[in-house]
């Protein structure tokens, strides 16, 4: 049994692609994937799956979510051990999740970005702002707040051609806490 973290890109906000997240465990179950809990309204789900590698079930989930649903929602998965990785990588040292928790933004691609995709977004990066990227992620620490930002998910999946959802580094320690609860 392998653990998977499956983030969706743009459900629940603003009232568009509303998905409850009742019907959207109800859905990864009935693709026979087991322990599956979800994490807040915007898309969060830990799952276990007997098998299966992680491009196969993003498209499989996908599918099903267009299917149930009636739209498109990109799904960027990564295991236990990928999700744990991530944590242990960040390029900023250890993040404390009270103080700087909202401040911390990981940015899940579905896909590596090329070289000049990589430039384009660090040269976003504005005073004490930081930005890093790091094969399939963007770690980006903005002390004053990402309202001021001049990225947009859409910009970004435009210029580096893949998909992409962020989640705070609160939403990320959340997910590898309850990730680590199903079996591997």
């Amino acid at each position: 049994m392998t653990t998977f973290v499956s983030l969706l890109r743009g459900i629940n906000v603003g009232g568009h692609k509303k998905i409850r997240m009742a019907d959207l465990r109800g859905m990864y179950e009935g693709l026979g994937l087991v322990e599956v809990q979800s994490y807040i309204q915007s898309g969060n789900v830990v799952f276990g799956s007997p098998g299966g590698e992680a491009g196969a079930l993003s498209r499989q989930i996908e599918a099903a979510i267009e299917r149930e649903f009636g739209f498109e929602v990109p799904v960027m998965i990564r295991t236990l051990g990928e999700l744990r990785q991530v944590v242990e990588c960040c390029p900023f040292g250890p993040v404390d999740v009270e103080k700087d928790g909202a401040k911390v933004l990981v940015t899940f691609l579905s896909g590596e970005p090329a070289e000049a995709g990589k430039e384009w977004l660090e040269g976003l990066v504005v005073g004490s702002d930081r930005l890093v990227v790091v094969g399939r992620e963007v770690y980006w620490h903005c002390p004053g707040g990402f309202g001021n930002s001049k990225l947009s998910m859409t910009a970004l999946e435009k210029k580096l051609g893949v998909s992409a959802t962020g989640r705070n580094w609160k939403t990320v320690q959340r997910l590898v806490e309850m990730a680590g609860g199903v079996a591997d």
